[in-house]
């Protein structure tokens, strides 16, 4: 189901950008809180994780080759690519890890703040160029859409 704000890809990319922002919100607060749970942590940390590998994926799959070939920046699409390898092997850490452990906060709010970087340089730069490209991102959202269905299904199957 498309919303009005979800107009394009882009918008699709940045209702997931906005969604990860807050639950790293969430996390930090109970990484503040003395005493936070540590089963909240452990949920909320997982729930961030599966997000962004989800979201990382959509895009290395399907926007990043189509922006890659319709702007021609390679040097943008490469530092978007490290920065996804990059998150990933955090979460990958992150995930090996268990809430009371030394360095398990640290590390989900610092991969909070990578994620913030990043998503501000796609907003400020890759958005508005893919935007100002000839890339049909309206058939791009439906695309995204659906293979999100499909990675969150297949998540869930492997958790469950």
């Amino acid at each position: 189901m498309a919303t009005a704000k979800q107009k394009d890809a882009c918008d699709f990319l940045d209702a997931d950008h906005k969604a990860v922002k807050k639950l790293f919100s969430e996390y930090e607060e109970l990484a503040e809180a003395r005493g936070g749970s540590k089963e909240k942590k452990r949920v909320l940390a997982e729930k961030i994780c599966q997000e962004l590998l989800v979201h990382t994926q959509l895009e290395d799959e399907i926007f990043y080759p189509a922006v890659r070939k319709a702007i021609k920046e390679d040097l943008m699409m490469d530092e978007a690519g490290v920065e996804h390898s990059s998150a990933k092997d955090m979460i990958a850490q992150i995930q090996e890890m268990s809430p009371g452990d030394t360095l398990y906060d640290a590390k989900v709010i610092v991969l909070g703040e990578y994620i913030d970087h990043h998503v501000k340089e796609e907003r400020n730069e890759m958005f508005p160029k893919a935007r100002a490209s000839r890339l049909d991102l309206v058939k791009m959202r439906e695309t995204l859409q659906a293979r999100k269905e499909e990675l969150m299904a297949e998540m869930e199957a492997m958790a469950g």
